[in-house]
């Protein structure tokens, strides 16, 4: 998978390093995930701040903000500055429709863990990001991992590259909820999240980068190859994410925040502290139609 033969890279190529002022950047990985220290998200971000922020998702993909403990409406106010929230009727709701909950423990129902994925890509514009903060934390275990998809992308064999230009790719929310629920939850709201096509390879946004788009939990099949090619060249490109030279992992302490760009990231939680408990809140922004 991981060849080793292009250099790793964050930066889109071209884009040179810049001093940040209002806050200090503390890198966690080679070319993934900073801590950020001197910006408190309980109150409203001066426009400075914002533009400072988010210039330092774009260039690590995931930001880590130890020790913030603040309310659910101090974190659906932080990720507002970055757009319309989400919604997400799949999940268990917190105290508002924007929140998500994952309450995990002794008997819980199982969530998103131990698998690499990106967050609703089933949907036609998938999220821009996710601001999730860790209520509850087990005495040891339930980290989270990111993996950078412009890295995976970057490190493709030129051949895999070819072969994946233009191509399209089916995403559907029944593979990823089924182990979940049941079809009586489920076949209802196929109309409204029905099947969706989008790009093998999508473009940035704002930083222009290719990225690869596919993950395990909704990405069904690449269209116009037969079931065999598909599922061994989808096979292929997921298995992307495990490369650990593309990832960081992050321990939570209570009332730390991530906050990840969902374009450009897929993430794992990692289900090793049974029996103990581990509670988290999530706010979704919504994002754009991937190109």
């Amino acid at each position: 998978m991981y060849e080793g033969r292009r250099a790793l890279r964050r930066l889109p190529e071209g884009r040179p390093e810049r001093p940040y002022e209002q806050i200090e950047v503390v890198p966690q990985g080679r070319i993934i995930g900073a801590e950020i220290r001197g910006a408190d998200l309980s109150q409203p971000l001066e426009p400075a701040l914002r533009e400072e922020l988010n210039r330092a998702l774009l260039e690590w993909k995931v930001l880590f903000f130890r020790g913030q403990g603040i309310s659910s409406a101090q974190q659906r106010a932080f990720a507002a500055h970055w757009g319309e929230l989400e919604t997400n009727p799949l999940l268990a709701r917190g105290s508002s429709e924007e929140v998500v909950r994952f309450d995990k423990g002794a008997g819980a129902t199982p969530t998103f863990e131990n698998v690499w994925h990106a967050d609703v890509t089933f949907r036609e514009r998938p999220a821009l990001g996710a601001v999730l903060q860790l209520r509850e934390v087990p005495p040891m275990g339930g980290d989270t991992m990111w993996a950078d998809m412009a890295a995976a992308y970057d490190n493709l064999p030129d051949a895999v590259k070819t072969r994946i230009e233009g191509a399209v790719a089916v995403h559907d929310f029944i593979p990823g909820f089924a182990r979940f629920y049941g079809p009586e939850k489920l076949i209802p709201l196929q109309e409204e999240f029905p099947p969706v096509e989008h790009p093998v390879v999508r473009r940035h946004p704002e930083t222009g980068r290719r990225m690869l788009f596919v993950n395990t939990s909704f990405t069904t099949h690449i269209v116009g190859m037969d079931r065999a090619e598909s599922d061994q060249l989808l096979g292929y490109l997921v298995r992307q994410a495990h490369v650990p030279e593309y990832q960081v992992r992050f321990r939570w302490q209570a009332g730390d925040i991530a906050f990840w760009d969902n374009r450009a990231t897929q993430h794992y939680a990692v289900d090793d502290y049974a029996p103990h408990r581990r509670v988290a809140e999530r706010v979704a922004i919504a994002g754009d139609r991937p190109f």
